[in-house]
Formats: C-alpha cells, structure tokens, sequence
C-alpha cells in the first residue's frame, strides 16, 4: 500500500475511533459534573465550593502513571483524569500556561496508545476510543509516553503508536526524566 494510500486509511481510522470516542465523552455527565473549558470533550468536573484557595502564582507539573488497560470500547481512566486536571484547574482560575500534564503508559495499557489497526488486532475489531483523548491531551499540551520496554514485550513498534505518543526507553526513565524538570507523580 503507497505510504499516501496507508495514510488515507489511517485518518479515516482515527477519524472514525475519534466519533465514536467524542460520541462516548459527550454522554451526560455524572451528577454535579460539567464539561471542562479546555478540553470540553474529557475530563468532566465538579464545581467545589469553598475549596482551599490555590496560591495566586501556583504551577502544577503533574505526571500521571497508567499500567491498567481500559475495557474495549472505553476511554481509559487516567487519560480522562489527566484531561480533568486540566479542567478543574483552569476552572479554578490556574493560568494554562501554569499547568503541566505528562502521561507514562506501561504494562497492559500499553495497546491504549496503539492506532486503530494495532488496537483492532489486539481486541477482536474493536475501535480504540483512547483515540479522541489522545488527540485531545496532546493538542492541550499533554507529552504522553509509551514504556519501550512494555511495546517490546507486547510487540508494539513506534509505527503502532497513535499520532504524538513518544515512545521512551522506559516508563522508570520517563518517570526519572520528567521528575528532572520538576514534574510530581500523581498517586491516582
């Protein structure tokens, strides 16, 4: 297949994983839940009233980890939580710009961040709705990387990542790395 002719396909793919992915965000929200206001399509929050106030020049430099793999046909839950920190703080008045998010996938969530053809092989068929969410952190500014050594071990190359995933050395080193420029592990 020319390269022009695998990329038709791949964006009809993506495209395709992304309605079915936006078509699952836009579901009614939990109770007590609204959209966010940059990422309007992940990551749902709540209005807290009488919350601690965050200091005026506060920065956030967040790393979440992700090892536990979504249900087919579901948005994994850390993708959703880091486009939730997004949103919350943005509500809560943070700056964008003072806001940092970085997502280290491995283990079995590692096909989270696999194309629509990688992913479909792994789970009979099935449409990555990751696919959306990835789309959407990156576009915000979310680094997103992929454990090498869990793409190793499951047979996942750089070519079967979804668009802007990076695939690093290790989750230990991107974790490490990150922790060098000031980001914090997020325990959830």
């Amino acid at each position: 297949m020319s390269r022009l002719k695998s990329f038709g396909f791949a964006s009809s793919a993506i495209a395709a994983a992304m309605s079915i992915g936006i078509a699952h965000a836009q579901e009614a929200p939990r109770p007590g839940f609204h959209a966010g206001t940059v990422i309007k399509q992940f990551g749902p929050v709540a209005t807290v009233e009488g919350h601690e106030p965050l200091p005026a020049a506060a920065t956030f430099s967040v790393a979440f980890d992700v090892a536990d793999a979504a249900k087919p046909g579901s948005i994994n839950r850390t993708l959703e939580s880091a486009a939730r920190f997004i949103n919350m703080h943005a509500e809560a008045g943070v700056p964008r710009d003072a806001v940092r998010v970085a997502v280290v996938v491995h283990g079995p969530a590692s096909f989270d961040l696999t194309d629509a053809a990688t992913y479909g092989k792994k789970h009979d068929g099935a449409a990555n709705a990751n696919l959306a969410a990835i789309a959407a952190l990156i576009e915000n500014g979310v680094e997103i990387h992929l454990c090498g050594q869990s793409a190793a071990g499951q047979g996942i190359t750089r070519a079967d990542l979804a668009p802007g995933v990076k695939m690093s050395l290790s989750a230990m080193t991107a974790h490490a790395l990150l922790q060098q420029q000031g980001y914090t592990l997020n325990p959830f």
